[in-house]
């Protein structure tokens, strides 16, 4: 029999349903960090399938440093406006925008630098660079969390950095 302030822990961690959650607890033997790691493998696989929809929805999400010395813009898409609108999609398009704004990246992946950038991709590229909240996760990792959480293609599309007198 799994608690039920285990399930509600895991949704909480994860955002999986109530019989998802259930369902894993059994699976892991109660145990709430291994069914969390059990979901999120589930939810990666199945938006590593869906990694070839289109994404026409989404958001674009500014963000002005304190001062309105620093701002940001960055747009990002999903499949539907239902996803567009949840707060993990929200949450992620703003932390995009903060972590633009802090970290002054210049391309969006190794794709978009040049072949003669001597700078280091983690520096330069929005999606391998350390998320500015979480050192130890990038922001690839961010986006990734946040596709399998809602079940959807989920991609950086742009993003734009303004700076006072440059």
């Amino acid at each position: 029999m799994v608690a039920t302030s285990d399930i509600k822990t895991l949704r909480d961690r994860t955002g999986a349903g109530i019989m998802d959650a259930k369902r894993a607890l059994e699976a892991s033997g109660g145990d709430v960090d291994k069914a969390e790691s059990a979901l999120r493998e589930k939810g990666l696989a199945r938006a590593a399938a869906k990694a070839d929809c289109a994404t026409a929805e989404g958001v674009v999400e500014c963000y002005v440093h304190a001062g309105s010395r620093i701002g940001a813009m960055v747009e990002v898409n999903c499949e539907t406006d239902f996803v567009a609108r949840t707060p993990e999609f929200r949450d992620l398009a703003h932390n995009l925008a903060m972590q633009v704004a802090a970290m002054a990246p210049l391309y969006l992946d190794d794709d978009d630098a040049p072949d003669d950038e001597a700078r280091s991709p983690e520096e330069v590229c929005l999606l391998r660079q350390a998320f500015i909240r979480d050192p130890s996760r990038t922001v690839n990792d961010l986006v990734m969390d946040v596709r399998s959480r809602v079940g959807e293609n989920v991609r950086v599309a742009r993003f734009a950095r303004f700076s006072l007198g440059e």
